[in-house]
């Protein structure tokens, strides 16, 4: 008999994106960091990326968070992040709903009020706080990557749409901002179809005139991301509001407004000298979900003012179950993913046995 293959998930969302926590069936990944590790889904297992945003088991519009033991001793555990795009090193949204995945598993054990504790991402660590009322997790904080803008109001020719004025920030990927009004839109859910074909037109457009580097990594790839961004209100002192939209992949709009598009606002209402450390930025998705950022510190590095920020959000479970992965299935595809897949044993990371893989990270 054959064995059977089998990957154990948390689904989770925050802010309405789905993220499909792997919490077990995936053998050791190879590599000294998680970064490496993920590196080496990327370039030799990259089924796994596919088996589970693909027909019949997912969508486009999900993504999948693979937990590894942590490389870092100070990290509770790692994660590597999946989208239809590829590998981020970086998103807020799967962050959060990892750092809800780890505390609902046992990972890291809950506690009544807020505790702390630290994840590793492929960007690196990333501090979280938690905050838990009655067993229940109510919030994740955790850190954006440091954000800046590379370029401030540039204009360019997009077929059918004329001169679009944009600006680019990087806050974990390269996003263009565009002012939603100019382009005739109010973010509202009907809108949903015509704000992906308009960002794509938009995102080919600079893809095609020219490429971006970042001021340490180097290049990154061509301009993947788009944010729009509708009027920012005034709520109070030191706390804004504005609806917003991500574009990440053709025909994909984000559920949520993405942490690191609202990592890319604070850059820029930074750089428009609009707001100050220790101000709020709460960003509306077109399903009235909101994350929260907060613009903590700036500083100078070389030609940019890099914003280091918060992004507040709550992740919720959705379900818990087995995938049962049939090689023999036409609609399956397990060239690139069998030799990844546990038939040993299963490998769950939230078990009691596997407590030594994954120390409690509380503070």
């Amino acid at each position: 008999m054959k064995p059977e293959l089998s990957i154990q998930l948390m689904d989770t969302h925050a802010g309405g994106d789905v993220s499909r926590i792997v919490t077990g069936g995936i053998d050791l990944l190879p590599g000294d960091t998680v970064r490496a590790q993920m590196e080496y889904l990327r370039d030799d297992a990259d089924g796994l990326r596919r088996l589970l945003l693909e027909e019949p088991y997912g969508i486009p519009e999900m993504s999948v968070d693979l937990l590894v033991p942590a490389t870092d001793p100070r990290a509770a555990a790692g994660y590597i992040i999946m989208e239809v795009m590829g590998y981020p090193i970086y998103s807020g949204s799967n962050t959060i709903c990892t750092a809800t995945a780890v505390l609902e598993s046992g990972i890291v054990e809950k506690r009544e009020g807020r505790q702390h504790f630290m994840l590793e991402s492929p960007a690196g660590l990333v501090n979280i706080e938690a905050t838990v009322r009655d067993g229940v997790v109510e919030a994740i904080t955790c850190e954006g990557l440091p954000s800046y803008i590379d370029t401030y109001k540039a204009s360019i020719h997009v077929p059918d749409l004329g001169e679009v004025t944009y600006s680019v920030a990087y806050s974990g990927g390269f996003y263009a901002l565009v002012d939603a009004r100019e382009l005739g839109f109010q973010l509202n859910m009907d809108e949903e179809q015509a704000l992906s074909r308009t960002a794509y037109a938009i995102v080919e457009a600079i893809q095609a005139e020219r490429g971006f580097s970042h001021y340490t990594l180097g290049d990154v790839g061509p301009l993947p991301f788009l944010h729009f961004m509708g009027p920012v209100e005034h709520v109070a002192d030191g706390y804004y509001r504005s609806r917003s939209a991500t574009y990440v992949h053709p025909g994909v709009i984000c559920r949520s407004t993405t942490g690191t598009g609202t990592s890319a606002r604070l850059a820029l209402m930074n750089y428009e000298g609009s707001i100050r450390p220790g101000d709020r930025l709460e960003t509306i998705s077109l399903r009235e979900t909101g994350f929260i950022g907060e613009f903590t510190s700036v500083e100078q590095a070389g030609d940019y003012q890099v914003v280091k920020n918060s992004i507040t959000g709550k992740g919720y479970v959705i379900a818990r179950s087995d995938i049962v992965v049939n090689c023999d299935d036409p609609m399956v595809e397990c060239g690139s993913l069998h030799h990844i897949l546990s038939s040993r044993h299963r490998h769950n990371l939230s078990t009691p046995g596997n407590a030594d893989v994954l120390p409690s990270g509380n503070d």
